[in-house]
């Protein structure tokens, strides 16, 4: 069984990755989400294991020391991280994994495993993230104004990503994804194995 790839999804807020995950998602059993874990307290309705691994401060720490994470960053307060054991033991099982992290951990995962395939998805327009995030009701003026300045951040970095995915249409940026999947899984060193064994 061939080993499962690591691919990093990335964009700004508002762009509507949540959506396209969940549909690339649908009927597979091939891929893997991978969970962060955080330090913050559960929220309402979340489930250790499910939405997050909640883990003390102190925990978290140990884990830094022992390397125990792809990337991690403090946010607020609290810190979060991707641990290498979930995503390495899906691999083995021959999944790929999905991660969705911001640029910064992007990057972070990048150096420590150059053969992650990163793919940031932007929104068709600057009127049309603006809109997206207008549209969901849930964010201040205020708030608004910041994620746009932080999109235009990102969206700066985004040439360092392997592909650049426009979500104008969920179905189209999730047709894109599986193609790049697909293409990434048919290059010769990882076909020449297979005549190989």
């Amino acid at each position: 069984m061939a080993r499962g790839k690591t691919f990093i999804i990335s964009g700004p807020s508002g762009v509507g990755k949540s959506t396209v995950l969940k549909n690339l998602f649908e009927g597979r059993e091939d891929l893997y989400f991978s969970i962060s874990a955080t330090t913050r307290e559960p929220r309402e309705g979340e489930t250790d294991g499910v939405h997050y691994h909640f883990i003390s401060v102190e925990r978290f720490q140990e884990l830094i020391e022992a390397d125990a994470f792809l990337e991690y960053a403090e946010y607020v307060g609290n810190f979060y991280g991707t641990p290498k054991k979930y995503v390495d033991k899906a691999m083995d099982d021959g999944k790929d994994v999905i991660l969705d992290i911001e640029v910064q951990g992007a990057l972070q995962v990048s150096n420590k495993r150059p053969d992650t395939i990163r793919i940031f998805i932007a929104p068709p327009s600057w009127d049309e993230l603006e809109r997206r995030l207008r549209c969901r009701g849930t964010d201040s003026e205020e708030k608004i104004q910041k994620r746009l300045v932080r999109a235009k951040s990102e969206l700066r970095t985004a040439d360092v990503y392997d592909y650049f995915v426009i979500n104008d249409t969920v179905d189209r940026a999730v047709r894109e994804i599986n193609a790049i999947m697909l293409a990434e899984h048919c290059k010769p060193a990882e076909r020449m194995k297979i005549l190989s064994e």
